[in-house]
Formats: structure tokens, C-alpha cells, sequence
């Protein structure tokens, strides 16, 4: 009979095979909860003072894993922002601005939960825990944008160029592709250079423009993202303006899209 898997995989494979899977949720999550969690015990942040050190530790430690959770959250959604994609800074500014407010109710909410007051009701502290908790998300959403700011450019920098810039004429090479319009078997090119004619499917070419941010507007028009430089709606259709002046329509099969997205 043949022996399970897990049986014939010989143990140092099996353990190279785990810390790939776990080492990075290690080195991104448990690790900085440990060493921030630890920062803020020692420091009695979060007036923590009059707890004992053995439950302050782990109090913090715990609070600290829910940071970088939240932190990571907030850095996804934060990353989506035009304004956070300009500088590494903008994103580690705005993710801290986001992420203070969350966070101090998380800390409010534990605190309670662990060392519930004696007096008045402590909803008076929720300003100075937002304060805190600003102070301290800046610095470290700051870090980490830092941290992954080479990640960015080396992705950019290796990312294979669109395979439909392959196809361009001579005189277009370089040129910023805003449009591919269809007529009848060839692909009219708007771009930053100028206008030319191939011969190619449309449904080919919206196929090979894939890395650069657009979309199928119509069934004879795939305009860019960074080219539209006017967007009209009225008579129940949408008209969109783009760099040269080209008037391109949106037809009611992608309207819905484009409305998510924010086009019109």
C-alpha cells in the first residue's frame, strides 16, 4: 500500500515547506504586535500603569495584533486612492488618519473590558486615546510605507510592458495609447502622437491592452483611463471627450461598468 503524502515527504522538506507558508504572517504580524506590544507595556501607554506588568504584556501584545491587522486593512483600502499612489508618504499619512480613529475605539473598548473604571464613565478619554492612537499610527504606517516603497518601483520597473504596444507603427512607438477605435477590419489608434490604422480585431486588441488601466466602452471603442478629458450624460446616454477631441460613445451594455468605476 502506498504511503500517505505527508508520510513519504521527508521532514527537512516538510519543515522548509511550513516556514515558507508561515514566515511571512510571522515576520508581517506576529513579530511587530510582539515588539510594539512590548514598547507600549513598558511605557504604560493607554493609562495602563496600574495593571501588573504579566497582564499588561500580553494585554498589549493583543491590542498590538489587532493594530496590525487593522493597519493592514487600512493600507489596502488606502492604496486604492489616486492621491496615496503619488508618494509614499501621502499613502503611510493617509492610512494613519484612517486607521486612528478604529483603533482608539478598539483600545477604549479593551480597556474596559480588562481594567473597567471606578469612577465616572470613561468616554471623556476617547479624544486622548484618539490622539495616541494617531501619534503612534503615524509613525508606524509611516515606517511600513517607507518599508514597502522599493516593493512598489520594482514592481513597476519589471512589469512587462502591454503586448498591444507591440503593434504599434513606427512613427507611434513611445506614444501614450488613449483609444482603439474599430472600423470595419482595422483599429484606428488614438494616442499621445497622433492617429494610425491596423489591422487586427478589436476583441484581440482589448485583450492584448490589458496592464493599462480602460475599458470597452462600446462595441467599436476601447478608450484609457488617463485619456477621457470630459465625461457627458444626457438622453439617457453617456458621451466621453477624449485628449485629441474625439467624441467616443458609451453604449448601454458598458454604461453600468463605467458607473462603478466612477467614469461618468
Amino acid at each position: 500500500m502506498t504511503a500517505p503524502l505527508r508520510e513519504q515527504t521527508p521532514p527537512a522538506v516538510r519543515a522548509s515547506s511550513a516556514a515558507a507558508r508561515w514566515g511571512p504572517i510571522v515576520r508581517s504580524t506576529v513579530l511587530p504586535a510582539v515588539l510594539i506590544g512590548s514598547f507600549l507595556a513598558f511605557i504604560g501607554a493607554f493609562e495602563s500603569e496600574p495593571m501588573p506588568m504579566l497582564l499588561r504584556l500580553p494585554f498589549m501584545v493583543a491590542i498590538s495584533f489587532a493594530a496590525t491587522v487593522l493597519g493592514f486593512l487600512t493600507f489596502q483600502l488606502t492604496g486604492r486612492m489616486r492621491l496615496a499612489q503619488r508618494h509614499y508618504a501621502i499613502h503611510g499619512a493617509l492610512a494613519a488618519l484612517v486607521m486612528a480613529v478604529p483603533m482608539a475605539l478598539v483600545v477604549w473598548v479593551a480597556v474596559n473590558l480588562v481594567a473597567p473604571p471606578q469612577s465616572d464613565p470613561p468616554i471623556r478619554v476617547i479624544p486622548h486615546y484618539i490622539v495616541i492612537s494617531l501619534v503612534t499610527s503615524a509613525f508606524f504606517c509611516l515606517f511600513v510605507a517607507w518599508m514597502r516603497r522599493d516593493a512598489g518601483r520594482e514592481t513597476h520597473a519589471t512589469a512587462k510592458p502591454p503586448k498591444f504596444l507591440e503593434r504599434l507603427p513606427l512613427k507611434l512607438r513611445g506614444a501614450e495609447v488613449w483609444a482603439v477605435e474599430a472600423e470595419d477590419h482595422y483599429l484606428r489608434l488614438h494616442t499621445s502622437k497622433g492617429q494610425d490604422l491596423i489591422l487586427l480585431r478589436l476583441a484581440d486588441a482589448v485583450t492584448e491592452l490589458e496592464g493599462i488601466e480602460g475599458a470597452q466602452v462600446h462595441r467599436s471603442w476601447w478608450v484609457a483611463r488617463d485619456a477621457i478629458a470630459d465625461a457627458r450624460r444626457g438622453d439617457g446616454r453617456a458621451t466621453l471627450t477624449l485628449k485629441d477631441g474625439s467624441e467616443v460613445p458609451v453604449s448601454r451594455t458598458y454604461a453600468g461598468l463605467l458607473r462603478e468605476r466612477g467614469w461618468i
